[in-house]
């Protein structure tokens, strides 16, 4: 059933979205399969080039996309920014565009699959556990690290949505990164626990219990279970309660949908996901901090929440975009385009 309105929604001219209108991006018309507007159709000499790789992480292939500057030399020193994708999204959908931009202003920058997820080896599929979205990070870092013209001591970190909760909890022990910025950052913890907008705090016990029997099945060599797949109509997304989930379902079911993009995860994560909280330990944090967020997003109070709390740097700004939300920030021109310019002047200080 998701292949199938998959396919109808690509095959769409144009789609209505976040109050305005958006063409439908198709994978299929790329080589690198990149769903963003702008994206690299080829390499060319002189301009930012896209290079695919993969590396071995626990034991794990992980598939990823290095970005290089124009005129890029493998013999110069360039400053590197990681790129953490948000809950769901792949490495070919916000998290390139953010890394693909940030490349054009002269860094080299990697975003990757999480190990379970997208083009990432690991079974079962679509496991979503905090230690191991934290470890991609570090993952990451080992191998830009490493590449051909990267300063290993200006290494900056980018994490969007989900991948920001997680960037967070990266940069409290991983001291590689000298600065970090979040892009809507998402707590996974606290809304997988509390529900977003904490709307589901008396069902807590519950879910609990729903997970620990998905977890004794999935240890009896039973059934996989999964939680957050749907498949809805456009009238049944006008009615969820949150722009976040309408204009999500929008982006990433219509205009920026990519076959290896899934809501869906493990139920038995939610053993993980659900005892973890973005903001533990956060006064780790002793780097710059950059916390960017839409002034409309509903959800702006786990950015705000984490700015407060986040008190062991006092190199440290909250940045709204005006009039965004928080997908909009993941694709609208204009907000994308504000997001950069102060992304841009916060790694050129800080790295």
């Amino acid at each position: 059933m998701r292949n199938t309105i998959l396919k109808a929604t690509l095959m769409a001219a144009m789609a209505s979205v976040c109050g305005g209108e958006a063409i439908a991006a198709d994978y299929k018309k790329n080589p690198f399969t990149l769903v963003y507007d702008g994206a690299i159709s080829k390499n060319e000499p002189g301009k930012v080039n896209i290079h695919p790789v993969s590396y071995k992480l626990n034991g794990l292939d992980i598939a990823a996309n290095v970005y290089t500057p124009a005129n890029y030399d493998p013999k110069k020193a360039y400053p590197s920014i990681v790129v953490a994708h948000p809950n769901g999204g792949v490495k070919e959908q916000v998290a390139g565009l953010y890394a693909q931009r940030l490349a054009e202003q002269g860094y080299i920058t990697i975003t990757a699959d999480a190990a379970y997820q997208g083009a990432s080896a690991g079974q079962p599929r679509s496991v979503d556990k905090p230690a191991s979205r934290i470890e991609d990070i570090h993952g990451m870092a080992d191998f830009i690290t490493q590449y051909a013209g990267v300063d290993g001591k200006r290494l900056g970190l980018l994490g969007i949505c989900g991948g920001g909760g997680y960037s967070l909890a990266a940069a409290e022990t991983d001291k590689r990164f000298k600065s970090l910025a979040t892009v809507s950052m998402f707590n996974s913890g606290r809304v997988r626990r509390n529900g977003y907008a904490d709307s589901q705090l008396d069902t807590l016990e519950q879910r609990l219990q729903q997970a620990s029997a998905a977890r004794a099945k999935e240890a009896a060599g039973g059934e996989i279970l999964y939680s957050g797949d749907a498949n809805l109509t456009d009238e049944q997304i006008a009615k969820l309660p949150f722009d976040l989930y309408r204009q999500g379902y929008e982006y990433y079911w219509k205009t920026h949908a990519h076959p290896n993009s899934t809501f869906k995860y493990t139920t038995s994560s939610l053993l993980d996901l659900m005892r973890f909280d973005a903001t533990q330990q956060i006064d780790l944090i002793r780097q710059p901090l950059l916390m960017i967020a839409g002034s409309k997003a509903d959800s702006l109070y786990m950015t705000e929440d984490a700015f407060a709390k986040a008190t062991g740097t006092q190199d440290k700004e909250l940045f709204k975009i005006d009039g965004a939300t928080h997908i909009e920030t993941y694709w609208v021109p204009r907000y994308v385009d504000t997001a950069i310019d102060k992304l841009s002047g916060f790694y050129a200080r800080t790295l």
